[in-house]
């Protein structure tokens, strides 16, 4: 087992732990806005996941999929705090 067979399981670990803290405070935020960013850090850790899958794995399609996560994530957490705020997404 090398080095960096321990420090991806390690990683993967943490970033377990911090998706499930995240479902709670999902579950569990007092606001609208905890919830929010609770859904970010979610899409977050998931990307995050994946690249070390990825790493674990020896594919590029991983990489790829990571990064479509990002940009659907991203897209999706700007549209859901304008939506929060105007009310509306599109103008």
């Amino acid at each position: 087992m090398s080095v960096l067979d321990i420090a991806l399981n390690i990683g993967a670990g943490a970033v377990a732990l911090a998706m499930v803290l995240c479902g709670w405070r999902l579950l569990r935020g007092p606001e609208l806005t905890d919830r929010i960013l609770a859904i970010d850090t979610l899409y977050l850790n998931a990307v995050a996941l994946v690249v070390m899958l990825g790493m674990r794995w020896s594919t590029p399609l991983l990489f790829e999929a990571a990064l479509i996560v990002a940009m659907l994530g991203f897209a999706s957490t700007v549209a859901l705090a304008r939506y929060v705020t105007r009310g509306d997404v599109v103008e």
